[in-house]
């Protein structure tokens, strides 16, 4: 699960950097909070690709599906990317289950 979430987490980033350069230019909010919104949701994505397999993780990249979802109230394209990386999110998190059950029946105890 690890792989596949850090990989969208990662992805995610990467988008909200470009979104939040994007919004700079488009929207009415003053670029400073701008960036203070945009540097904490990329800073929790990077963060939360290395305590993904911690309690509560998976919970935090929903919350943070959520906010990038809403964050299409500044900038519209993000009503549509939003969702997108929401599935993501769920696939990695679905099947990185999966596969961390598969390979935990293919591990022989010693």
């Amino acid at each position: 699960m690890r792989t596949l979430c850090s990989s969208t987490l990662i992805g995610e980033a990467l988008l909200v950097l470009f979104a939040g350069l994007v919004a700079m230019r488009l929207s009415d909010v003053p670029t400073g909070t701008i960036w203070a919104v945009s540097g904490v949701a990329m800073l929790l994505c990077v963060l939360l690709c290395g305590a993904i397999t911690r309690p509560g993780a998976v919970a935090v990249g929903w919350a943070l599906q959520i906010g990038l979802i809403a964050s299409g109230f500044v900038l519209p394209t993000m009503f549509v990317l939003g969702p997108v990386f929401a599935g993501l999110w769920w696939c990695s998190v679905h099947y990185g289950r999966k596969i961390d059950e598969i390979k935990a029946a293919r591990t022989v105890p010693a």
